[in-house]
């Protein structure tokens, strides 16, 4: 008569065994037999360490479940939705600008098929992808020409390397930006291959300054919007109709970086005037750079207008070919600027100008229509209030205007600096995670971006709240 094994693991079913369940065919049929056969291994061996350690054996359902949970996470794509409760609308680390739903639909359709991206279907030959937005652009701006790579810096980077490689370009010390991530303007002018020479003071930069900084080598003047922080008091800068003049009477290109860049008239939403590339061409610029995921509200691309010669070096670079932007962008891009075209839906129909323009009170019922649902969430860890907040455009634009917003206050009975953070990182770890900020202490939920209310609280059910 034999006896049953005394070793722990004598219960531990087989690889094959568990690929028989019903389950496993289900893991299978979703992951496919490799990956699904992998996890359940990987299962079995953390599982023998835990039970040599002296835990419990689990059933074959829990060892089932565990290996589905693994396969579940490693599958999930790492770029998730969240929702935007910061209140900076134009988060850069939450991808900036929400896209249309027209953009959407676009970059679905240039997606699925192949499509005539360089094909000029009409003749049967070749053409040239700037076409899909070129005349788009020129139409809104005033430019000849226009052309789009894959981000501003690049842009930046893109008409240096053209114009000024191996040559010197004047800047106004006051305009030396740095645009986030330690990117600053002299590092792209150096990589561009170019020197940067030093005009004036930070303060305080005249015509005289520029003129006697151009000599043999100087390729181009550059003037850098400063969009991301403001030098107030005793101060003094060129007007663009001038160094225009200055730049033709040199016979070399004026170039203005709008930085974040706008389509539309701030002035609507109670902001302050931002410069526009259409007065930028007006007031004699040869060549104009500007973002497309920022205040135009549409996808990452650094837009390029000027005129019709420069735009063509421009072209040339083989640099561009390296920058150059992909189908589902131009697709993007294309119908954003479509919108454009019907000023009277503009607001409505663009989720970044939707945001901005969105009325308090509008926010206010908001916080009124949710508040209840998160405050029963809390179960008593936490007290829910209405709050007056305080939004910002983001990613450099407007850096002193602040856009008078409303939210909700969630205030840990234990206010502590440990169960505020317990509590932002539970809302993190939402299905959909829910970013907001610490502040006062408090974790503030500015509801200026949400406009998903219903699935937002129809998740509140799974926030795990310490203790």
């Amino acid at each position: 008569m034999s006896k049953k094994s005394s070793s722990p693991l004598a219960d531990l079913p087989s690889v094959d065994r568990l690929l028989q369940t019903d389950s496993a065919a289900a893991m299978t049929v979703e992951f496919g037999r490799a990956p699904a056969t992998d996890a359940i291994r990987r299962t079995l061996d953390d599982i023998r360490t835990v039970v040599l350690s002296g835990g419990n054996m689990p059933d074959e359902v829990a060892i089932l479940s565990m290996a589905t949970k693994h396969l579940t996470e490693v599958n999930a794509p790492s770029l998730r939705p969240v929702y935007n409760l910061t209140g900076t609308v134009l988060h850069t680390n939450l991808g900036r600008a929400a896209l249309p739903e027209e953009a959407i639909d676009a970059v679905a359709q240039a997606a699925r098929s192949a499509s005539n991206l360089e094909y000029r279907i009409g003749e049967g030959k070749r053409g040239d992808r700037d076409e899909h937005i070129e005349s788009q652009l020129c139409e809104m701006t005033g430019a000849e020409a226009a052309t789009i790579v894959n981000n501003n810096a690049a842009a930046v980077m893109l008409v240096l390397n053209t114009f000024a490689l191996g040559k010197e370009v004047p800047t106004s010390r006051g305009e030396l930006i740095e645009i986030g991530g330690s990117f600053r303007m002299p590092d792209i002018m150096a990589q561009s291959g170019c020197t940067l020479v030093e005009v004036g003071t930070t303060n305080r930069t005249h015509l005289e300054d520029f003129a006697a900084a151009i000599g043999p080598d100087t390729g181009m003047i550059m003037k850098v919007h400063t969009s991301n922080y403001v030098v107030e008091g005793f101060t003094a800068e060129v007007p663009e109709p001038r160094l225009a003049e200055l730049c033709r009477k040199n016979d070399i290109p004026f170039a203005i970086d709008l930085g974040s860049g706008t389509l539309t008239e701030l002035e609507m939403f109670g902001l302050p005037h931002e410069p526009t590339p259409m007065e930028a061409m007006k007031n004699g610029a040869d060549v104009v750079t500007f973002s497309g995921d920022k205040l135009l509200g549409g996808p990452q691309a650094g837009i390029i207008v000027g005129t019709k010669d420069y735009i063509a070096r421009i072209r040339k670079n083989p640099m561009k070919r390296a920058l150059r932007c992909d189908k589902m962008t131009i697709a993007a891009l294309s119908a954003v600027l479509r919108l454009y075209a019907d000023p009277d839906r503009l607001v409505e129909r663009v989720p970044t100008l939707r945001a901005l323009a969105r009325p308090v009170d509008d926010i206010r019922s908001a916080a009124n229509r949710i508040g209840p649902a998160i405050a029963a969430a809390m179960d008593g860890f936490a007290q829910v209030t209405d709050t007056a907040c305080e939004s910002q455009i983001g990613s450099g634009a407007l850096p002193t205007r602040i856009i008078p917003s409303a939210g909700l206050a969630i205030t840990p009975k234990n206010n502590s600096g440990t169960a505020l953070n317990a509590l932002a990182a539970a809302f993190r770890d939402l299905p959909i995670p829910a970013i907001g900020r610490i502040q006062d202490a408090a974790f503030i939920l500015d509801l200026r971006c949400l406009e998903d209310e219903e699935g937002f609280t129809a998740q509140l059910s799974a926030l795990d709240l310490p203790g």
